[in-house]
């Protein structure tokens, strides 16, 4: 009896020179049709404020930029009391696809800085009017940033220009 064996690749007498297709992966087709369904559309611009109490300040931008059809998120976070939200919030903002960060506080107003530390992003700083100092506090905070640190900023209580500002630094 004589053994069978398979020939060796070396062996064989035909060369295919067309690529052989791929195998289908089982379900890709389901998987395809899920990833459309996504809803792909993300906010170019992050508004953040350091307490719910700047929501109404702040929200002449925001309504400024939905008017122009971009869309933006709100979110309330201290520089001060969630240093750690602040902090990954503004690392990951370019990876979500936004452009810009408009970010407002009042007092202190580290916020608009902080948030610049952390991100290469557009940071704008909206100072709010505080109790003392009729926001001169803010306004201060918000300018006098260190070398390689930048942020713009708009007049205390400037929400709608920061949102204006937002809105040209994203059409460029």
């Amino acid at each position: 009896m004589s053994e069978i064996s398979e020939p060796h690749p070396s062996q064989t007498s035909e060369i295919s020179e067309e690529p052989q297709p791929e195998p289908a992966a089982a379900g890709m087709p389901e998987a395809l049709e899920k990833i459309e369904e996504i809803d792909a559309e993300t906010p170019l611009v992050g508004i953040i404020m350091g307490s719910k109490n700047d929501m109404e300040k702040m929200q002449p931008a925001e309504k400024y930029l939905t008017e122009q059809g971009i869309l933006c998120e709100v979110r309330v976070m201290s520089a001060h009391r969630d240093p750690e939200m602040v902090t990954d919030y503004c690392t990951n903002a370019r990876m979500r696809g936004m452009k810009v960060i408009i970010a407002g506080a009042g007092m202190s107003a580290a916020l608009p800085g902080v948030a610049a530390a952390h991100t290469d992003l557009p940071v704008i700083g909206v100072p709010i009017l505080g109790k003392s100092l009729g926001g001169l506090d803010a306004l201060l905070s918000a300018v006098q940033m260190p070398p390689g640190i930048p942020v713009a900023c708009v007049a205390i209580d400037g929400a709608k220009n920061a949102g204006v500002l937002a809105a040209r630094i994203i059409n460029c």
